[in-house]
């Protein structure tokens, strides 16, 4: 279009596509499915294209009483896993012609202090952590569609839930090290009292319970190097039977306690067998390279954002756990035979 020429219509585009401008607006406003056809919506979205059409999202919204605006609310912005969860999520949120404002939660869990005068008036939903939960009670009011993440599905505000399937992650691990013949087991537990750690710590507890011979201990450490580190030494140099392997709650928690293996003196596998979950960057960052559970952050903030979709848009959002899966590398090895 031409410099100083006027700017083009959402009547223009419904010329240049031979439809009516209610059309249009079902196109352009992501709500045609079932009113219009495929070849109809490219048609609108080709004629919107070629004209250079940029609906006026400000004004409409005005109209409809909505921001188009989510928050998502995440515990911390200290850990690569909740980037990619913002990341996921805000790739979709963008293809709906949504943003997203990201707040992490002060120290990763407890009450937040509200980023907004008035949440109702400037968010369309939540997306939340269940680590973050508490945040919630200062931005949700009783007025905001929510969907959880990591969440109870059985006790989250009766809100919708996406999950990984971290049941399935720790079953994946326990398996693989009792398959190398371990039956002495130390878990290096976060001390964070959310859904998500209670699942870990239940599925492991479970799954040993029915192998005969095996015991497990549990430490609980805060999500720092230092803090894993500190556990793990008071643990491998207390009295007791020393456990052959170490399964933490997150490679965060693995890495500490890599640390503190090593300045007593002991090998990793050979002396003792560490396992983590999330399969962080931090995973192959250390040596050896650490056996831990690939968790899909980006898949998991789309789910999570399609979820709120949905439920903005009253419909259902889709059910189902996200897989997981075992990543094996040189940090465990069967255990070795002790005199």
């Amino acid at each position: 279009m031409a410099r100083g020429s006027t700017r083009p219509t959402s009547r223009d585009v419904a010329r240049a596509a031979g439809v009516s401008q209610a059309a249009v607006s079902l196109v352009l406003g992501d709500k045609w499915r079932g009113r219009v056809s495929e070849t109809t919506a490219e048609r609108v979205r080709t004629a919107a294209r070629d004209l250079g059409y940029r609906p006026n999202l400000a004004a409409r919204n005005l109209r409809l009483g909505h921001t188009r605006t989510v928050l998502l609310v995440v515990p911390a912005l200290t850990t690569e896993f909740f980037a990619g969860v913002y990341t996921g999520a805000a790739r979709i949120a963008a293809e709906h012609g949504f943003g997203v404002v990201l707040y992490p939660s002060p120290e990763g869990i407890g009450p937040a202090r509200d980023p907004f005068h008035s949440a109702r008036a400037a968010l369309d939903g939540v997306l939340a952590s269940s680590m973050a939960a508490d945040a919630l009670t200062a931005i949700r009011g009783d007025q905001l569609p929510l969907v959880m993440l990591d969440s109870d599905p059985h006790g989250s505000l009766g809100a919708a839930t996406v999950n990984l399937d971290i049941a399935d992650g720790v079953r994946q691990v326990t398996d693989h090290l009792l398959g190398l013949g371990h039956r002495h087991f130390l878990h290096l537990a976060a001390d964070i009292p959310s859904w998500t750690f209670a699942v870990r710590a239940h599925e492991l507890a479970t799954r040993l319970a029915s192998v005969p011979d095996t015991r497990v201990r549990t430490i609980h450490a805060p999500i720092s190097i230092e803090g894993a580190q500190q556990a793990t030494t008071a643990a491998l140099t207390g009295p007791g039977p020393h456990p052959t392997a170490l399964v933490c709650d997150d490679d965060k928690l693995a890495t500490g306690a890599y640390k503190a293996i090593r300045r007593l003196g002991l090998r990793i596998p050979d002396d003792l067998s560490v396992t983590g979950l999330d399969d962080l960057a931090l995973a192959t960052a250390i040596d050896p390279e650490l056996t831990t559970v690939r968790l899909d952050a980006e898949l998991f903030g789309e789910r999570g954002m399609q979820a709120l979709l949905a439920v903005l848009d009253g419909r259902t959002p889709t059910q189902g756990d996200i897989p997981v899966q075992l990543v094996v590398r040189d940090s465990t090895a069967p255990p070795r035979s002790r005199p």
